[in-house]
C-alpha cells in the first residue's frame, strides 16, 4: 500500500528487457515494493547508487512508458506503523490518461486528463485519483475526462512541471469506487451463493 506522496524524483539509468534500473537516494532492499510513476514494482537488485526492478513486457504494454526514460516518481511501500498522510493507493495502474490541457490560473493550474470512457465511472468528483504516483483530488468529471487543480508547490516538486498537452500518464482510479462497482455488478451472482461456497472463497484468502 502507498499514500501517493512522492518521496523522491529519481533518474532512470537503463531499461534492458524487463529490468528497469534507477539511480536514487532511497536505500532499497531485495524484494521491496516501490511505486515508480504509480506502478508497484519489486526490487530485484540493489546497487551502490540505486536499485533495479522487474518491469515485465506485460507491464510495459499497460504503462505510459514514455515517462520511464529520464526522471521518475518513486515512493516506497508503507511500513506497519507509518503515519498515513495521503490517500489509499495500491500501485495498480488502471489505464493510461492523456493530458488535454494545462491551464495556468495564476495561483494554481487546472489539468484536464482524458481516459477511456469505461474508467470514468471510477472517477469521483471530490474523490481521490493517482496520476503517475501523485495522489490528487478530482474537481470535475466529464464524459471522458476529468479536471484536477494543482497547486504551484505540487507543480514545482513533481513531474507535472514537465507535462504538456498530449503527455501520457499512468492513472489509478479510486479504489473504493472500483470495489463498489464490482460488488454491484456481481450482486445477483453473489446472492445465489450458499454459505458453504462463501466460506470456501474466504478460506482461499
Amino acid at each position: 500500500m502507498f499514500t501517493g506522496l512522492i518521496r523522491e524524483i529519481a533518474n532512470v539509468k537503463s531499461l534492458a528487457g524487463s529490468t528497469l534500473t534507477i539511480k536514487a537516494k532511497h536505500k532499497a532492499k531485495i524484494g521491496d515494493s516501490i511505486a515508480i510513476n504509480g506502478a508497484c514494482l519489486t526490487v530485484i537488485k540493489v546497487l551502490n547508487d540505486g536499485f533495479s526492478v522487474e518491469l515485465s513486457p506485460e507491464s510495459q504494454k499497460l504503462l505510459a512508458m514514455e515517462n520511464y526514460k529520464n526522471e521518475v516518481h518513486i515512493e516506497p511501500a508503507m511500513m506497519m506503523g507509518d503515519r498515513f498522510e495521503g490517500h489509499v493507493v495500491q500501485g495498480h495502474v488502471d489505464c493510461i490518461g492523456t493530458i488535454k490541457e494545462i491551464r495556468n490560473n495564476g495561483n494554481s493550474f487546472d489539468v484536464f486528463i482524458h481516459v477511456d470512457k469505461k474508467y470514468i465511472a471510477f472517477v469521483i468528483p471530490k474523490g481521490s485519483i493517482t496520476i503517475d504516483g501523485v495522489s490528487l483530488t478530482v474537481n470535475d468529471v466529464m464524459s471522458d475526462s476529468f479536471r484536477l487543480t494543482i497547486i504551484p508547490h505540487t507543480m514545482k516538486e513533481t513531474l507535472f512541471r514537465n507535462y504538456k498537452k498530449g503527455s501520457k500518464v499512468n492513472v489509478e482510479t479510486d479504489m473504493f469506487a472500483r470495489y463498489v462497482s464490482h460488488i454491484i455488478a456481481h450482486q445477483s451472482k453473489a446472492a445465489s451463493l450458499s454459505w458453504d461456497e462463501v466460506d470456501s472463497i474466504s478460506a482461499r484468502y
